[in-house]
Parts: structure tokens; C-alpha cells; sequence
């Protein structure tokens, strides 16, 4: 079916497909024939890309002013992919084949400029979206987005909207007692460049996942005392079993034997090559590393080599924060330690409850679709939802072709 057609036929009585871009007293308003985006990030990317593909054009918003903002303004120089090249490409384009295994930040940036210029992508940016709403009376989409300047505002009227900012739209940042009158140093790991101006210091990071554990071996290499507070339980895992990724071995495994059972597989490997790491300070949860994913979300960290550098004594392991002083921290335990920074690696979270206008898809309280990977795709009144599976790029890449082929057969 000619989609476009079908829009058209119904727009035709359509104030705003008529006027196509109206002037209002307050901005500006601009019918869009085909699918809104919001985030020109990986999942909008590849979600817009799958459309093109099939004939049906999208308009990307993007609040910052490149793609993929996360990782361009917000990592960490000496990121690089946690997962193999394979499980991390967008659809429709694979990483040159020059890349390694595990490519770099400046690799993976420069793919995703690649891939927006081999499918023609033109986001819209500088342009924060502020509200979207389903109007009953007209039946369409009203997204409401502004610009630099607060008469630069916009709103798209559209039949499809796809909702693609993701897991990790804004810094979490916690509530710790005292923390405003620590007298150094606090910043998110989103400020977090490398260990270069914390050189010499005595540095604390809170939160122990893949960004808190790589930070702090960076830290290191800086010639920085790193130490670690880790207030929950955590799996920690080789990157490599056997000479295959971790992931890689994980998903041939699920492929014939139940979790439980690639779990403790996955258990026994990781006690013979880094040994027990309860006697480090990080204690294994109950659950199996596939099965709390599954459950919780909560993903296994991969060691980069952080592991060794706590075994020797050059990254210490602190439990949870009670309470912080001025240039020193109260753990839970009692202990009292100095230090000169704080750097908080602890995480990010989904900013769609604050302008997206519908409960029945989204969660008001976590920003997450109500339903769970693979079935969170798909809302009402041609709502989307696409880079909220907890699976990664591999889930946002699946989700992106589900959403093309189902706009397309609307």
C-alpha cells in the first residue's frame, strides 16, 4: 500500500496538511508527511535509515546539535564498544571491515556519520521537544520542540510518532548526604573525560557497573589513587572466554541450553580466570549474570583489567556511602576516608516522562515501555518506541526494522 497516498486522503481536510507550515502568534506550525523522531541518536538513526529503505520519509528532532550526543559529548576518551562489532552494527551497513573487534569511540562516532550520510539523514537540531500529545479531535500527533531562542518554537503535526531518546537521556544523580559541602570536585562521568586532571589525587568513584569500573582504571593509568565505593552486588565477568567475546559464547549457548544452565557455565569460567571476586568486595548477586538481565536490566560487567588492579591493592573497594564530609567520606561500615574527588558513575535514565504527553506505553515513573523486550515496540495511535530493550544496539536494531515494516504496511 502507497502510504503516502493513504496520509494524503486523509489530510486532504486537514487544516494543518493544507496550510503545510503555518504561522502561529507563538512559533510556527508544520505538518510532517511522515513518521516524527525524537533523538538522533543510534536507534533514531537506524530507525529513520529502515524507513528511507522501504520509501517513507521522517523528520529527526534532536536537541543537541550533532548526532549520537551521548557519545560524542558525554564519554569517556578511552571508551570503546563493550561488545563485539557484530552485535553493535546499525542495520542495512555494517562496520568496515578495517575496524577492530572492538572499535573505538572515535570509530563508532565516525560510523554513525557514515551511515547518516550513506542514507541521507538530515536531523533537525538545536530543537528540544518540549511536549507531544495525541489530539483525538484531528487524529494526529502534536510535537511540540524549541529551538535555541524561545520564539524558535515548533510544532509537528504528524500521523507516526517514534519515540527514540532511549534509556539514557539525562545523568542520574544521587541525593548523598553532605555532598554539597564536600569542597572538591563532583562531577557525573558524563563530564568525565580522562584521568589526566585528577592526576596524583585521591579519587573516589561511586558505582561499580562497566563505566565506574573502567573510569577508575583509567584513573589509574593517570597515575591517580582510585578507589571505588560499591554500595550493591555485582557480576563480574571476563570480556573474553576461550579466546570468543563473553556475549558471543552467551547467545550460541541460549541457543540449546536454558538460562540457568549458561549461567552457571558462565560462573564457572569466570571463578577459574579472575577468581572469587567476594574477597575483592563484590559480592555476586543470587541470581545468575543472563538471569538478572532478563529480570532487572542490571548488565554484567565485562573487566577491562580493573579486576587485577584491585587484586594488587591499586584500586581499593569501599562498601556503600553513609555520609559525605568536607574532603572526606563516612562509608557504611564506619570507615572514615580523605578524599580530593568525587566522580559519580551512576548511570543515566529516560527523560520521556517529562514531555510525552501518554501513560499507556510509557512508565511515568521509569520512562520505559510497561511492556518488555521484544513487545515494547508498539503503542497506540501510531506511537513507537525504539532504544528501550536493555539489549543494546542489537535490541535497537531489531526494534527499528519492526517499526519500518509496520509503518509501512499501515
Amino acid at each position: 500500500m502507497d502510504y503516502l497516498k493513504e496520509v494524503q486522503g486523509k489530510g486532504v481536510h486537514d487544516y494543518f496538511y493544507n496550510k503545510k507550515i503555518v504561522m502561529k502568534s507563538s512559533g510556527r506550525c508544520a505538518w510532517v508527511p511522515g513518521p516524527v523522531i525524537v533523538g538522533a541518536g543510534p536507534s533514531g538513526l537506524a530507525t529513520a535509515a529502515c524507513l528511507k529503505q522501504r520509501g517513507v520519509p521522517s523528520l529527526i528532532i534532536e536537541r543537541s546539535n550533532c548526532i549520537a550526543s551521548l557519545w560524542q559529548l558525554k564519554t569517556y576518551d578511552r571508551l570503546c564498544l563493550h561488545l563485539p562489532k557484530q552485535f553493535c552494527e546499525l542495520p542495512l551497513m555494517p562496520f568496515p571491515a578495517n575496524f577492530p573487534s572492538y572499535p573505538t569511540k572515535d570509530q563508532f562516532v565516525a560510523y554513525l556519520e557514515a551511515y547518516t550520510i550513506q542514507f541521507g539523514l538530515e536531523p533537525v537540531y538545536n530543537h528540544n521537544v518540549v511536549s507531544a500529545e495525541f489530539d483525538d479531535q484531528c487524529g494526529f500527533w502534536r510535537v511540540k520542540a524549541m529551538g535555541l531562542k524561545q520564539e524558535e518554537e515548533t510544532e509537528y503535526v504528524c500521523r507516526w510518532l517514534i519515540v527514540a531518546t532511549g534509556e539514557n537521556a539525562e545523568e542520574v544523580v544521587p541525593q548523598i548526604e553532605g555532598m554539597d559541602d564536600f569542597g572538591g570536585p563532583v562531577v557525573h562521568t558524563s563530564c568525565y573525560k580522562s584521568g589526566e586532571l585528577f592526576s596524583g589525587k585521591n579519587v573516589l568513584v561511586v558505582g561499580c557497573g562497566n563505566s565506574g569500573m573502567e573510569v577508575s582504571l583509567d584513573l589509574y593509568n593517570f597515575n591517580s589513587k582510585p578507589s571505588i565505593a560499591v554500595r550493591d552486588s555485582v557480576h563480574v565477568l571476563p570480556k573474553e572466554m576461550l579466546g570468543i567475546s563473553t556475549f558471543g559464547m552467551s547467545m550460541c549457548l541460549l541457543k540449546w541450553l536454558p538460562v540457568r544452565l549458561v549461567d552457571q557455565f558462565l560462573l564457572l569460567i569466570s571463578w577459574f580466570m579472575l577468581g572469587d571476586t567476594a574477597e575483592l568486595g563484590l559480592a555476586r548477586p543470587k541470581l545468575g549474570p543472563l538471569e538478572l538481565k532478563m529480570v532487572s536490566g542490571k548488565t554484567p560487567v565485562l573487566d577491562v583489567g580493573t579486576l587485577s588492579k584491585i587484586r594488587s591493592g591499586n584500586i581499593k573497594v569501599f562498601p556503600g556511602i553513609k555520609r559525605i564530609r568536607r574532603h572526606s567520606v563516612e562509608f557504611v561500615d564506619g570507615r572514615i576516608e580523605n578524599f580530593e574527588a568525587i566522580i559519580l558513575a551512576t548511570g543515566y535514565r529516560s527523560n520521556v516522562p517529562s514531555w510525552l504527553k501518554e501513560n499507556d506505553t510509557f512508565s511515568g515513573k521509569d520512562g520505559l515501555p510497561h511492556k518488555e523486550f521484544p513487545n515494547g515496540w508498539k503503542g497506540k495511535c501510531g506511537l513507537y518506541a525504539v532504544g528501550f530493550t536493555k539489549h543494546g544496539l542489537l535490541g535497537s536494531s531489531i526494534d527499528a526494522t519492526r517499526i519500518a515494516q509496520d509503518i509501512e504496511l499501515c
